[in-house]
């Protein structure tokens, strides 16, 4: 079902041009079957039209795009039934219930479904993994705000995509719920069942999920790698610090873990208070969209 490389989501030198305002400059990166990617980015960036573009909902000025094997601008519905996404809003009929509604959706991929391969969701294991098994027969117009994003992720995943977008997917979620989520989108990858891009402003949860963090400023990718790559890109070496023989050591590498590994096989029980000092993802962050905005300027 995906590409033979593996290669699921190829993006090459896109460009998206309002009148005379370019949004979006040549960008361009890739996704692989069951990889998760998070696309960071201030606010303007161009992280939601890009997403628009890639689900084919709108259509580029220029550069090539492929989503599963297919430019998203003449995608069918057998190449539909094999998306999910969860919006940051939408409306719909709030006198639909909970389950009724997620079975009705899911007649809609059912002629799409692959013996073995992919089938749409059971309503009732589906309605059990977001957590709203308890207000599975309620209307959806008197869902909480956080029930109502539940189901949201829910409508993206009945169908059990191949490629899942998540726009801000657990805004409005509690820590529990969107602790549930994070298991839940890690299970799909895992089992390589769905490669997942997703938009966030919460850096906690894209340093928890992503393998993969691409970074969005000014319309240009302005850094890719994982969490640890673009903070060494940024703060260089890891800082470790420790007591031996009562003195205090400081040391700087560029791989922190395998320090530590020989510093104990070296020096056993007479290493104490090792301390590991790491650039975070939001001082990362941070960083990168400041150097961006230097060059832009």
């Amino acid at each position: 079902m995906t590409e033979s490389n593996g290669i699921v989501l190829d993006v090459d030198e896109l460009r998206m041009r309002y009148g005379s305002l370019d949004v979006l400059h040549d960008v361009t990166f890739q996704a692989r079957h069951g990889e998760v990617v998070a696309l960071l980015g201030p606010n303007g960036a161009g992280k939601t039209t890009t997403i628009e573009i890639l689900e084919g909902f709108r259509i580029r000025s220029q550069g090539r795009v492929s989503v599963l094997g297919a430019d998203p601008t003449h995608g069918d519905e057998q190449w539909r039934a094999r998306l999910g996404i969860v919006l940051q809003s939408w409306r719909d009929h709030g006198k639909w219930r909970v389950r009724e509604f997620l079975a009705h959706l899911g007649t809609y991929y059912a002629p799409y479904a692959v013996p073995g391969i992919r089938r749409p969701w059971d309503p009732d294991e589906l309605i059990e993994r977001v957590g709203l098994t308890e207000h599975a027969g309620k209307k959806l117009k008197t869902l909480s705000g956080g029930q109502r994003r539940r189901l949201d992720v829910a409508i993206g995943l009945v169908g059990r995509p191949e490629m899942l977008f998540l726009d801000e997917p657990t805004t409005g979620f509690d820590p529990q719920a969107r602790s549930d989520f994070h298991d839940l989108v890690r299970d799909l990858a895992d089992a390589r069942e769905t490669t997942v891009l997703l938009t966030t402003h919460d850096l906690d949860e894209a340093e928890k999920l992503a393998d993969r963090i691409l970074v969005l400023n000014g319309g240009r990718i302005v850094a890719d790698g994982t969490a640890a790559e673009l903070a060494r890109r940024i703060a260089g070496e890891d800082e470790v610090r420790w007591v031996r023989d009562g003195r205090r050591y400081v040391d700087r590498t560029p791989d922190s873990t395998t320090f530590a590994r020989e510093l104990f096989a070296r020096y056993g029980d007479d290493v104490q208070e090792l301390e590991v000092h790491r650039a975070s993802l939001e001082q990362t962050y941070l960083a990168l969209v400041r150097e961006a905005e230097g060059v832009a300027r």
